[in-house]
């Protein structure tokens, strides 16, 4: 299987734009989940109608799968800046099960209460376990249960299928 990253990320930059338009959303904060959706944030940011900053936000201990025996976390840091009434676009790079996602909107509401949260995934797989759904995705992907993307990065930005056991 191929992917087209490139296109993909143009995917995402209309969507966005159109979105923020029909929407009337108007300067919200973007913000990145460490770290393939830090780097996707940081790629299609310019589409945004914007002048903050990316925000960036570490949900390691937001995970349901935190206390697990032999999970290693590799802990980055939280940047948001106020976030009370604002709209948020939350950007990451794939949405598998929906449970990073909702890691994430607990941390966000531990922040305040946005006006709204767009939800930007660059790679849709189908394969929810909770009833989150993106608003904007580069691409919709079907794989089979032993393949798994890894985006790797920042620069340059890259996508692969691999196989697992």
């Amino acid at each position: 299987m191929t992917l087209d990253l490139d296109k993909a990320l143009a995917s995402m930059k209309q969507q966005l734009s159109d979105y923020c338009q029909q929407q009337h959303i108007d300067n919200p904060i973007v913000v990145g989940i460490h770290s393939g959706g830090v780097w996707v944030a940081n790629e299609i940011l310019e589409a945004v109608p914007t002048k903050e900053e990316l925000a960036t936000l570490d949900i390691t201990f937001y995970r349901d799968d935190f206390t697990r025996a032999g999970l290693h976390p590799k802990v980055g840091q939280t940047n948001l800046p106020a976030i009370e009434d604002r709209h948020v676009i939350l950007v990451d790079d794939v949405l598998m099960s929906g449970r990073t996602i909702r890691a994430a909107m607990n941390e966000i509401f531990d922040f305040g209460r946005p006006a709204s949260i767009t939800l930007a995934i660059l790679f849709d797989l189908n394969s929810h376990e909770l009833p989150i759904r993106a608003d904007i995705v580069g691409e919709h992907l079907s794989l089979s249960e032993k393949q798994r993307i890894k985006l790797s990065g920042p620069a340059p930005l890259a996508v692969s299928v691999m196989e697992t056991d």
